[in-house]
């Protein structure tokens, strides 16, 4: 049974509940209070990692700290095509995001806990870098568009890079950062709602009923 160190208010965990959700997992939950309990400095947890963060999935008696939506993937993903490794330019671009989406987390992830977790955050820069990469998410995913791809990498898909960047995109607004200016990302984001097996969380709704053409 695979086992879920989580935090409900977590972008990095959710993104593991809803890649869950997706592959239709059955997962056990163990309530990590990050905010204001600061658990995940306390002893129990630093033996599961040392980094004391979220999120921490054991599957197998193996515990991950990171390239989890990876191992999900390979591991539960019978049809292949959230981390295709038979294409590796294709696996590069995959790559290529889940790295941004760590960007992400750092800037847009890093407001919102500048503002709802009382982080001592420069929440001004973290807002600026979470627009200045927003900039380069929406121009990729608009041309994309007109060249027939509703996704991050070039699969006529979704990957793990769709999972890995939607929650800390999802939740931007949390951190003062408006998606206003960004129409591709807008659409992108509701694409990614209408997924089979997608999970909401406090936060992030269901796909609207008449999809965003602006």
């Amino acid at each position: 049974m695979i086992t879920l160190y989580d935090y409900e208010l977590s972008g990095n965990c959710y993104k593991l509940r809803l890649m869950m959700s997706i592959l239709r997992l059955r997962y056990e939950v163990v309530a990590v209070d990050y905010y204001p309990g600061n658990d995940t400095q306390s002893d129990w947890f630093l033996k599961l990692n040392p980094l004391g963060e979220l999120p921490v999935l054991v599957d197998d008696g193996r515990v991950f700290t990171e390239a989890t939506l990876a191992w999900l993937a390979r591991k539960y993903d019978a049809s292949g095509r959230w981390l295709p490794v038979d294409d590796p330019a294709l696996v590069a671009e995959v790559m290529t995001w889940t790295s941004f989406a760590a960007r992400l987390s750092e800037a847009s992830g890093g407001a919102r806990l500048a503002i709802a977790f009382e982080h001592d955050i420069d929440l001004s820069r973290a807002q600026a870098e979470a627009h200045r990469l927003f900039r380069v998410m929406d121009e990729h995913l608009w041309f994309g568009e007109k060249e027939g791809r509703d996704w991050l990498a070039s699969a006529d898909h979704p990957t793990i890079a769709d999972i890995a960047c939607f929650p800390h995109t999802a939740l931007s607004e949390e951190g003062g950062i408006s998606r206003q200016d960004y129409p591709a990302i807008r659409r992108w984001l509701d694409r990614v709602r209408r997924i089979e097996g997608f999970a909401v969380m406090s936060g992030v709704f269901p796909a609207s009923r008449a999809r965003e053409v602006s």
